[in-house]
């Protein structure tokens, strides 16, 4: 892969997290797929980790990894944050994994039209 536009890729990303519904999730793959560099999950990841500085609302605890576990909790706040944001739109989780992780699963590939 030549050179990453990671302005343009920071962009990318939170606006397609802003779009994620209340009660869903998704994950860094999928919206490194969505974005087109299906290899950068991580750099998805590192972009979720500074969404906090953003002006504008970015509801990163939306983002999980791709087994539905809450990968990122420790980087997101204050102890149970992301798991109880969550919570807080009727997401289940147990032991730091979203319950019925394929029915909460929001794939933005097959939601929106980019």
């Amino acid at each position: 892969m030549d050179h990453i536009d990671h302005t343009a890729v920071k962009q990318a990303v939170y606006e397609i997290v802003r779009m994620i519904p209340r009660g869903r999730a998704t994950s860094y793959g999928a919206i490194a797929k969505a974005i087109g560099y299906p290899n950068q999950s991580r750099l998805v990841g590192r972009i979720m980790s500074q969404a906090a500085n953003e002006s504008e609302a970015v509801p990163a605890h939306r983002v999980v990894n791709s087994q539905g576990i809450l990968s990122a909790k420790a980087a997101f706040g204050p102890a149970n944050q992301m798991h109880q944001l969550l919570e807080a739109e009727g997401i289940t989780i147990i032991n730091d994994k979203i319950q019925h992780w394929k029915k909460v699963f929001w794939n933005p590939l097959d939601e929106i039209l980019l």
